[in-house]
């Protein structure tokens, strides 16, 4: 911070001793300070990321083009409106400062462009709100007591919208871009405040100019050394709700900008309305598609085995639960294979468990490449078993299934001890009005331990479970 604080001491030393020319060299610190701080954002963007740091050097040196506008306004002396261009480029400075603070980084790029139309369309009234208070000499009284009161609003804005960001916010680098900010925009709003209320008359080259490079100073200061700090407690609620409610920073300032146009262009006013309600609106049907896929994604690795890539256990008891009632409602077959690869503890203890992993994918594809009915579902059921529910098929064309599906798993010819890894598969098949899941999973059960009590790498049916409705 000893950087900073000699600056201002040099530009309090200038104005103490250079008299007439003191307003020339004030404009120099005028300019010069913020682009300091634009200097030092750029930095810090480069180095911890681009999001709040890049659209803070943008401000600084949309700031810094308002001062310089101001200084070559002075010079010329002639009225030739470039006074207001500066004002513009003092009201434009939030723009991108409330953009990094509504629009999260980590949102889609479509959504980050409508928060980017909104961002262009505040400019624009912004525009139109300065030349509708000022003429091209310059603002009249009311006018620049209506421009007063717009820097006002923005810089509150700024502040509010940064320190509720801030509380909430628990990424340990976008904090500390947060407290740099807000900590700046308390000191800005502050010396805004004094300067356009009660110095709006005095002349540049007066002690009120330092006042001027204090926000300036200040951020640069922080810039450089604030870094890291204990993140607050917040309950997740508070943090969900500052993040669904971000986004309307955006089209809330654009709301307040065109009420403030109302009396001046009233269809101007309007079409602000209507801008900030369509963009927001928009924005959140595009959140909102993307929360459906995200749930959509969500529901099917919930449903998806990581290793295998066949339905889990879930998937499995809901489609056996659904295909059951179907069957007793409609009166139709219902068929299940409980499968299980021979001697496959072995496999794991003399080949490693990575490979066991391979031998589970390998046959899981086995399996899944003859389950070609839309209907039929291939399952990890447990550890090294699988179960194939085939629904309305004839016992003798599921045991033919059964029998193909053995038959592949062996015709891999997949290293294993003793041979090749094989599978032994139990079938049941239940016609019943009244068929019951859990009966039809025991049914499986039984049969898949008689094939391995018959000797392994064959299939096994459950008899009892072809039973009538009658």
């Amino acid at each position: 911070m000893a950087g900073p604080v000699l600056l201002l001491l040099i530009h309090a030393a200038l104005l103490a001793t250079m008299g007439d020319q003191s307003a020339h060299a004030s404009f120099l610190f005028l300019i010069g300070t913020p682009l300091l701080a634009a200097g030092i954002c750029l930095h810090r963007a480069m180095r911890d990321g681009w999001e709040g740091w890049m659209p803070l050097a943008v401000a600084m040196l949309f700031w810094a083009g308002g001062m310089a506008a101001t200084m070559v306004s002075m010079l010329m002396q002639d009225g030739s409106g470039v006074g207001n261009l500066s004002m513009l480029l003092y009201v434009l400075y939030g723009v991108p400062l409330i953009f990094a603070l509504a629009s999260p980084l980590d949102e889609a790029w479509p959504v980050r462009l409508v928060d980017a139309v909104l961002a262009g369309a505040l400019g624009y009234f912004f525009f139109r709100y300065v030349f509708a208070m000022a003429t091209p000499v310059g603002a009249d009284d009311s006018g620049a007591a209506a421009l007063r009161l717009l820097f006002d609003i923005e810089n509150s804005y700024i502040l509010l919208f940064a320190i509720v960001r801030l509380i909430a916010c628990q990424e340990e680098r976008q904090r500390d871009f947060l407290r740099v900010l807000a900590a700046y925009a308390g000191v800005y709003l502050l010396v805004a405040a004094y300067i356009n209320h009660v110095e709006s008359d005095s002349d540049y080259g007066l002690w009120p100019d330092l006042l001027i490079d204090l926000p300036f100073l200040l951020l640069a200061g922080l810039a450089m050394v604030w870094r890291g700090g204990a993140m607050p407690v917040v309950s997740r609620r508070f943090a969900r709700l500052v993040r669904a409610g971000s986004p309307l920073m955006l089209p809330t300032t654009v709301l307040t900008v065109s009420g403030l146009l109302l009396s001046h262009d009233a269809r101007l006013a309007v079409a602000g309305c209507v801008v900030a309600t369509l963009g927001y609106g928009l924005r959140s049907v595009l959140v909102q598609l993307r929360s459906y896929d995200e749930q959509d994604r969500l529901a099917e690795l919930s449903h998806v085995d990581a290793l295998t890539g066949l339905a889990n256990r879930r998937l499995f008891d809901e489609v056996l639960r659904r295909e059951a009632a179907r069957a007793r409602r409609q009166g139709g077959a219902l068929a299940l294979m409980m499968i299980d690869i021979d001697h496959f503890k072995q496999l794991n203890d003399q080949y490693g468990h990575p490979v066991g992993d391979a031998r589970l994918r390998e046959v899981a594809a086995a399996l899944a490449a003859h389950a070609r009915r839309g209907t039929d579902l291939v399952a990890r059921y447990g550890g090294e078993e699988f179960a194939v529910i085939m629904p309305g098929l004839h016992p003798r064309e599921a045991a033919a299934m059964a029998e193909q599906m053995r038959a592949a798993v062996e015709g891999r010819r997949l290293p294993a001890p003793g041979g090749v890894v094989t599978v032994s598969i139990g079938l049941a098949h239940l016609l019943a009005r009244d068929a019951d899941p859990a009966a039809l999973v025991d049914s499986a059960d039984r049969a898949l331990y008689d094939a391995k009590r018959s000797g392994r790498n064959r299939v096994g049916v459950e008899r009892l479970a072809l039973v009538s409705a009658g």
